[in-house]
């Protein structure tokens, strides 16, 4: 057992009880889970300041000086508040008080004692004041060693039961200072060399006690490195290896089914992107390995289309295809799409939903075994043991964040050999942040817009515009188009939102008497909702009110305007999704932002950002760096985002694309992972996947 193996119970200052609350609160049980439980500020302890010097807003300041005198005054029958005048000897005073603990300060400071004060200085009458203050005498202090003061997370709960940031810093330091031996090396020599990085024992020691700025970022920049690239080794040696043991159906043949699909019932000519993605993909299928691709595209960009021809190669080799949607809605969008593309062209489309059942279920079932049924639509019916293939080639996942690795692997199982696997997904996923959710994944962009769209125009207006915006509504919906009012339904307030719609599609009937008006939320029976989106789809009703359920799946190439009210209560990618459900036809479209007045900075930036672009990745990337990645819709389940105990995805790019590349040209020296002089690495990532860490659902 190495040191860092040790119980941390054993630990001078935590015993049974406090290890017992480590392990609860923050997951610590050895010495080296507190080793790398990493500060997550520091403060300069170094520099003195006189009190000349100090203004109100200043973060936190260390002066030296001695108590002149104190004074005691009554706050309420069982308070008082107690100050001590303080100086530094150069005439300036500055007051430090005590709210509460004023008697015991009282009992443990003394006047005309030399201490050194930290603390946050406020200004109140016109003077500084310190309140509740660290206060050492100043002989027992070497100031010049302190260097940057460690500050760390803990819980309310730890607070109480005395395990602050302060008590976590002295734990820290009597575990750095009994640590005698040299901490093992986890990286190479060369790479150490090559990128200038410190070495993991001067960084562990450092990392919790910078003598200065600089100290303190190299040590950051080895451990971020560090975690960044053994993340991304592990994702290369997974692909790597997939790529060595499993062999892809060899599809060599674009034959009737593809060209009769392409000459005849193409409804419009391809984009130069979907042209690059579809020869990618032909490339990929005829190369004797099986297909991993991701497909990024944003909401309308024709990544339908292009898995549909896709689809349709491997009916020319002989083989059925597969796509499988989220969502009910989703799937049955996906087979009228599918089924409006192919026409009367000869080809069995058939949709499996958890509500296709008894005859026509067992219908479908039979006609996969022989192989009659080409193409099927589905959700996660689809994974179901009861559903099996005569010959799976291809298979299509829709949204790939709402599937698991484990649910996609079922889809493996049902064919001989792995079938080739397109992934597509409409949320822009950052570079960065690709890399590492979907690093084993070859990546695909569709990057340009159908010809003849046109750019949606969105807006921001306050809740005390809506007169003015009830107007232009009804200028659209005369001009013959339709219109999305949709409402937050969020789930902590699920009920008082739902009162909110029901109340405000009440109000809008009234509003709109001319119009027929259709409502439509997540809580409604999957028939009744869909009779109202059929409606909606249909034209029958021309203003469709509902939450979010309409942001993937509805295609009314008719609705123009999209109104979000309380857009502030919505992140920047479920915004940018919304938006996409217009913009569909040929006509000018419209999206209203509808807000209060009263905005945080940071929504502000958002809804900024929304009316400035409509570039989907640029709107991701944004995202990413407002709300990190644990907060992206999808990233959650990754097991990524929690991981990470000082890298961050969002603003350390660069070190992302060093470390990929570092672990890129290890992969490609050892693609077998048996090399002797990479041992270090294959043990460190060995030792690494026995943690608790989510390594499977990042491969």
């Amino acid at each position: 057992m190495t040191i860092l193996q040790q119980d941390i119970q054993y630990l001078p200052g935590v015993g049974p009880n406090r290890k017992k609350m480590l392990s609860q609160e923050l997951g610590i049980t050895t010495v080296g889970d507190l080793l790398q439980y990493y500060p997550y500020k520091y403060v300069d302890r170094s520099r003195l300041y006189s009190i000349r010097e100090l203004t109100g807003d200043m973060p936190f300041i260390q002066v030296k000086g001695y108590i002149l005198s104190f004074e005691t005054f009554k706050m309420s029958a069982r308070k008082e508040r107690v100050v001590a005048h303080f100086t530094d000897g150069s005439g300036k005073v500055m007051d430090i008080v005590w709210f509460v603990y004023g008697k015991s300060a009282l009992n443990k400071y003394k006047v005309n004692v030399e201490y050194v004060v930290f603390g946050k200085p406020t200004v109140f009458n016109g003077r500084i004041q310190v309140a509740h203050p660290d206060m050492e005498p100043a002989d027992t202090l070497e100031l010049s060693a302190m260097g940057m003061q460690p500050y760390y997370n803990t819980t309310e709960k730890m607070k109480k039961a005395g395990l602050n940031s302060h008590a976590i810093e002295k734990l820290t330091k009597t575990l750095v200072s009994s640590i005698k031996e040299t901490l093992g090396e986890t990286l190479l020599p060369d790479i150490i060399e090559r990128l200038h990085l410190m070495s993991r024992d001067e960084a562990l020691r450092k990392i919790h006690y910078p003598q200065n700025a600089k100290d303190m970022e190299q040590a950051r920049v080895r451990l971020k490195f560090e975690e960044l690239f053994y993340v991304q080794l592990n994702i290369l040696r997974y692909a790597s290896d997939h790529r060595r043991k499993y062999r892809g159906y060899i599809f060599s043949n674009v034959g009737d089914v593809f060209n009769t699909f392409f000459y005849q019932y193409l409804p419009f000519t391809l984009t130069e992107a979907q042209k690059r993605v579809i020869r990618e993909i032909r490339r990929d299928m005829g190369s004797g390995r099986q297909m991993n691709r991701l497909l990024q595209g944003d909401v309308g960009s024709g990544k339908t289309l292009v898995a549909l021809m896709s689809m349709l190669i491997a009916l020319d080799n002989g083989y059925q295809a597969c796509i499988m949607a989220p969502t009910e809605i989703l799937a049955e969008q996906h087979l009228q799409t599918i089924r409006d593309f192919l026409g009367d062209m000869n080809i069995r489309v058939e949709l499996l939903t958890g509500i296709v059942k008894g005859k026509k279920r067992k219908e479908i079932l039979d006609g996969l075994l022989t192989g009659e049924v080409q193409i099927l639509v589905g959700t996660h019916a689809v994974i179901e043991d009861t559903v099996q293939f005569a010959r799976l080639g291809m298979v299509v996942v829709d949204e790939q964040h709402r599937f698991g690795v484990a649910q996609r692997a079922k889809l493996w199982s049902k064919s001989q050999n792995p079938p080739h696997v397109l992934v597509m997904t409409a949320t822009p996923i950052p570079r960065t942040l690709a890399m590492t959710l979907y690093g084993d994944l070859d990546v695909s962009v569709i990057d340009e817009l159908p010809p003849g769209r046109k750019p949606i125009q969105t807006s921001h207006i306050y809740d005390s515009q809506l007169s003015s915006l009830y107007q232009g509504i009804r200028r659209q919906i005369n001009e013959g188009r339709q219109v999305y009012i949709v409402f937050p339904l969020i789930e902590e307030s699920e009920s008082l939102d739902l009162k909110n719609l029901e109340d405000g599609f009440e109000q809008l009937t009234q509003i709109f008497p001319e119009y027929r008006l259709s409502k439509v939320h997540g809580k409604m029976k999957p028939k009744e909702k869909d009779e109202e989106m059929q409606r909606f789809v249909s034209g029958e009703t021309q203003i469709l009110v509902a939450t979010t359920v309409i942001e993937v799946g509805v295609n009314v190439p008719n609705a123009s305007v999209m109104v979000i009210l309380e857009a502030q209560r919505f992140g920047l990618s479920q915004l940018h999704q919304l938006r996409g459900r217009v913009g569909r036809g040929a006509d000018q479209s419209y999206c209203i932002l509808v807000t209060c007045y009263q905005l945080s900075a940071e929504t502000r930036k958002r809804i900024d950002i929304m009316c400035e672009t409509n570039d989907g990745f640029r709107i991701a990337e944004a995202d990413l760096k407002l709300r990190g990645p644990g907060d992206l819709e999808g990233t959650q389940q990754s097991g990524m985002a929690f991981d990470l105990k000082i890298a961050d995805i969002a603003r350390d790019g660069q070190l992302v694309q060093l470390a990929r590349d570092e672990a890129q040209r290890i992969i490609d020296d050892d693609p077998t992972c048996t090399d002797t002089k990479y041992i270090v690495l294959w043990n460190r990532l060995r030792e690494l996947r026995k943690t608790n860490i989510n390594w499977a659902a990042i491969s």
